[in-house]
């Protein structure tokens, strides 16, 4: 699993970002950050789906960026994000890098008959449950990801009371507050299951409405 040592070999990583470093480094990438990340991911997996009741996917980002239309050129993502989808149309979420560590819940974002389905829900009865939902977990400390429109789309009304929801093409929530070490050690994926439940509520609406 996850250790001070896979968040010092980001940070190297970061400082370090070319590929003569990373070749030189391959031994400890994998000792560091590879194979941590493959069991992390199948074991939250496996919590995932048990606790979801429908099986779980895990998937590991590429480290290696794709520069084809990059400014920055630099080869690696100094970073490592996980996604784990499979039982309805969210996934969670979990980012890890040096002095940061993240996780969360949602659609990244809708194919077009999912956004269509998406728009009729929030504009809808069904739409009300959810700004109640999510003014819940803001509540509680939680980021929501801002609309990406900067107007709601016909045929919807201008002022519509949930247009906040209408302008989105996407709708992912974000806990920030978690410790870093809570992604050390083997207990981290049965520490990381109990705390993506917070997410329970969106999972559940999500489901039920674009599933």
């Amino acid at each position: 699993m996850f250790t001070p040592e896979t968040i010092a070999f980001l940070a190297d990583l970061k400082a370090n970002n070319r590929r003569d470093w990373f070749e030189a480094n391959r031994a400890r990438h994998e000792r560091a950050l590879a194979e941590p990340a493959r069991l992390f991911a199948a074991e939250l997996a496996d919590r995932l789906s048990a606790a979801s009741g429908a099986p779980v996917t895990a998937r590991i980002y590429r480290l290696h960026r794709d520069l084809r239309f990059a400014r920055d050129k630099t080869p690696y993502n100094a970073h490592l994000h996980l996604g784990f989808s499979g039982a309805g149309p969210g996934a969670w979420l979990v980012g890890l890098e040096p002095g940061r560590f993240v996780i969360g819940y949602g659609v990244m974002g809708f194919d077009p008959a999912a956004l269509d389905r998406w728009r009729a829900c929030v504009a809808g009865p069904e739409g009300a449950a959810l700004a109640g939902i999510l003014e819940g977990l803001t509540a509680q400390g939680l980021r929501v990801d801002p609309p990406e429109l900067k107007r709601v789309p016909a045929p919807y009304p201008a002022d519509h009371p949930r247009g906040d929801l209408l302008r989105r093409k996407s709708l992912l929530v974000w806990d920030d507050r978690q410790p870093m070490d809570s992604g050390f050690g083997p207990g981290a994926p049965a520490r990381l299951a109990a705390a993506l439940q917070g997410f329970d509520p969106l999972h559940t609406w999500l489901r039920a409405a674009l599933a």
